[in-house]
C-alpha cells in the first residue's frame, strides 16, 4: 500500500483502512497493510500505525470479533471445514497477536516518544482484553486476565541491551492499580527466572531495569486499601487471590527472593540494602527468609556491610533472629574509613541502638569505645564531634567501662594493653587499657573538639547526650559555623611585637636581609 505524504497523508490512508475493516469482514485483508506500516522505518508512520492498530483491535475487542479459547494453528482452522465466522475470528486473532508482538518490538525503538506510545497501547489493549476475555472461564465468577499479553509488557521492559529507567517511570502509573500490581511482581519473578536460567553472565542493563521495576512496587498497608483495579468488573469475588493483600504479600516475597538469590553487581545490591529496611522488609510474608541475603551482604565488608545492618536490626528486634557472631562482625567494621563513607549517619545510629542494651557484658562495651577512641586519633573534626559523646555515652550506660577513664589504685602501665589487631574484642583487653586518646585529644587544634574531649575530666552527667543533630555534620557546616562566631577585638599572636616587616631586629631574617 502507497501512504500518501506526510503524517497527515497517513493518518487519514490508516482511517480509512480502519473504518473499511471494521465496516465489512471483506476488507478484512487491509489488516496486512496496517501491520505493514508498523514495519515501516518512519517514525512518524509507525506511530499512525500504533493509533490505527489500537483503534482497530480495541474495536474488535469490544464487538467480540476475536476468537475466544485456546487458539489452534491459523493453517489448520483455514483448511478445515469450519464456518467462515469461526475461521475469520482465529484468523483475526493471529493477527492481534502479530499487533501486540510489534508493538512489543516497539518498546526497544530508539525513539522515546514511540516506546511510550507502545507502552500506552499495549496497557489500554491490557485493559479491554481484560474486559472482553479472549479465554474461557473454567467456572462460573472465574478470575481472568490477559496474563500472556501482561507478561510481554513487562519482558519488553526488563530488557537485557537498553537502559529503560525512563520508560518504567512511565509504567509506574499504572503500579497504583491493585491488579496491575499484583500481576507485575508474578510477571516479573517468571522473566528473571527466565533470563537467568543457564546463563552464565547477565548484563547489568537488566538488573538495573529488573531493580528499577521491582522497586516501583509498593503494597498498600491495609487490605481495605485494596480497591483500585485497572480492568473494571462488574463484581469482585472474594475466591480471588487479587483482592487479598494476605496474597499480595506472598507475590511481593517470591518475586524479591527470586531476584535476590541471584549473584547480582555490587551496585545493586547497595540500592537493595538502602531500601530494604522500609520498602521490602515491612511487606514481607515472611520477613526471616531474608536472612541469607542479609548475613551474606554483612560478610562481604565495607559499605555493604554497613547498609545490611539496617535490615539485620529489624531482625533481631523484630523478629528474634539469631546472629551469634554479630558483636564481632560489627566491631570489625569499625576502621578509618567509617568517618569518611556515605552511610556514616546510618551506621553510627544503628551502632548506638546496638550497644543501648543493658545487658551487655563490660568487656564488649569497653572494646567498641577502645576501638573508636583509637581511630579518633586520626579522624576528622567533624566526625569527631559525633564520635566523642557517642564514646561518652557508652560509659554512661554501662558503668563498669568507667574505669577506661579513672581507674582508683590502678597499675601503673608503661605500655597500652590493647590490641588493635586483635579480631575478638574478647580478646582485645580493652577492659585492662584506658582512653589515654581522648586527653590526647583535648589538645586539638580545633576548640569545639577540645571542648568535647575534655567532658571526662568532670564526672558523666546522667542524663546522655544526644548525637542525632550530630550525625550528619559536616566540614563544611563547622566551616560556616565558625565563620559566624564572633570573636574578641584585639587577639595577641605574639608575646614580643614584631618591628617592622621583617622581624625583630635581632631576628634571623633582618640579619640578612634588607628591604630596597
Amino acid at each position: 500500500m502507497e501512504l500518501e505524504a506526510g503524517p497527515e497523508g497517513a493518518r487519514r490512508a490508516l482511517g480509512r483502512l480502519v473504518e473499511a475493516v471494521l465496516a465489512s469482514r471483506g476488507e478484512a485483508n487491509a489488516v496486512f497493510d496496517i501491520l505493514a506500516v508498523l514495519q515501516s522505518e518512519d517514525q512518524e508512520e509507525i506511530q499512525e500505525a500504533v493509533h490505527a492498530c489500537s483503534r482497530l483491535f480495541g474495536a474488535l475487542l469490544a464487538r467480540g470479533e476475536l476468537f475466544v479459547g485456546q487458539l489452534p494453528s491459523e493453517e489448520m482452522v483455514m483448511a478445515g471445514s469450519q464456518g467462515a465466522t469461526r475461521k475469520y475470528k482465529v484468523w483475526m486473532r493471529h493477527r492481534y497477536h502479530s499487533c501486540c508482538n510489534r508493538l512489543g518490538e516497539l518498546l526497544a525503538y530508539p525513539s522515546f516518544q514511540v516506546k511510550e506510545l507502545a507502552l500506552s497501547t499495549l496497557m489500554k489493549l491490557v485493559q479491554l482484553e481484560g474486559a472482553h476475555p479472549l479465554e474461557k472461564p473454567k467456572w462460573e465468577g472465574n478470575y481472568l486476565f490477559p496474563r500472556q499479553l501482561f507478561k510481554l509488557v513487562v519482558e519488553g521492559l526488563l530488557s537485557l541491551e537498553e537502559d529503560h529507567s525512563l520508560l518504567l517511570s512511565q509504567f509506574r502509573e499504572y503500579l497504583e492499580h491493585d491488579d496491575i500490581r499484583y500481576h507485575t511482581m508474578q510477571a516479573a519473578s517468571d522473566t528473571v527466572a527466565r533470563v537467568t536460567d543457564g546463563r552464565p553472565e547477565v548484563p547489568l542493563t537488566f538488573w538495573n531495569n529488573a531493580f528499577t521495576l521491582l522497586s516501583s512496587v509498593s503494597l498498600p498497608r491495609q487490605e481495605s486499601d485494596l480497591s483500585s483495579f485497572y480492568i473494571k468488573y462488574a463484581g469482585l469475588s472474594d475466591k480471588w487471590k487479587v483482592v487479598h493483600l494476605k496474597e499480595h504479600r506472598k507475590a511481593f516475597q517470591v518475586m524479591w527472593l527470586g531476584f535476590l538469590k541471584h549473584q547480582l553487581p555490587l551496585r545493586i545490591c547497595k540500592k537493595v540494602l538502602v531500601i530494604m529496611h522500609d520498602s521490602i522488609l515491612p511487606h514481607l510474608a515472611q520477613p526471616t527468609l531474608m536472612i541469607d541475603f542479609l548475613t551474606r551482604a554483612y560478610d562481604i565488608g565495607g559499605a555493604i556491610s554497613l547498609l545490611a545492618l539496617n535490615g539485620l536490626f529489624i531482625l533481631i528486634h523484630k523478629h528474634n533472629l539469631e546472629y551469634p557472631d554479630f558483636y564481632r562482625k560489627l566491631y570489625s567494621l569499625l576502621d578509618p574509613s567509617v568517618f569518611h563513607v556515605k552511610y556514616r549517619a546510618r551506621f553510627f545510629h544503628l551502632a548506638d541502638l546496638f550497644l543501648s542494651s543493658s545487658h551487655l557484658p563490660a568487656y564488649l562495651v569497653a572494646a567498641f569505645a577502645k576501638r573508636l577512641a583509637r581511630l579518633a586519633l586520626t579522624a576528622p573534626p567533624e566526625a569527631l564531634l559525633m564520635v566523642l559523646p557517642f564514646i561518652c555515652n557508652l560509659l554512661r550506660r554501662h558503668p563498669a567501662c568507667r574505669v577506661l577513664v579513672h581507674r582508683p589504685r590502678g597499675p601503673e602501665l608503661d605500655a597500652d594493653p590493647y590490641d588493635p589487631e586483635e579480631e575478638d574484642p574478647a580478646q582485645s583487653r580493652a577492659l585492662e587499657s584506658s582512653l589515654w586518646e581522648l586527653q590526647a585529644l583535648q589538645k586539638h587544634y580545633h576548640p569545639e573538639v577540645s571542648k568535647a574531649a575534655s567532658v571526662i575530666n568532670q564526672a558523666l552527667s546522667v542524663p546522655e547526650a544526644s548525637i542525632a543533630p550530630l550525625l550528619e555534620l559536616t566540614a563544611f557546616e563547622i566551616f560556616e559555623r565558625d565563620l559566624k562566631k564572633k570573636g574578641p577585638e584585639s587577639v595577641p599572636l605574639e608575646f614580643i611585637p614584631a618591628q617592622g616587616l621583617l622581624g625583630r631586629r635581632d631576628d634571623l631574617c633582618a640579619q640578612h636581609f634588607t628591604l630596597s
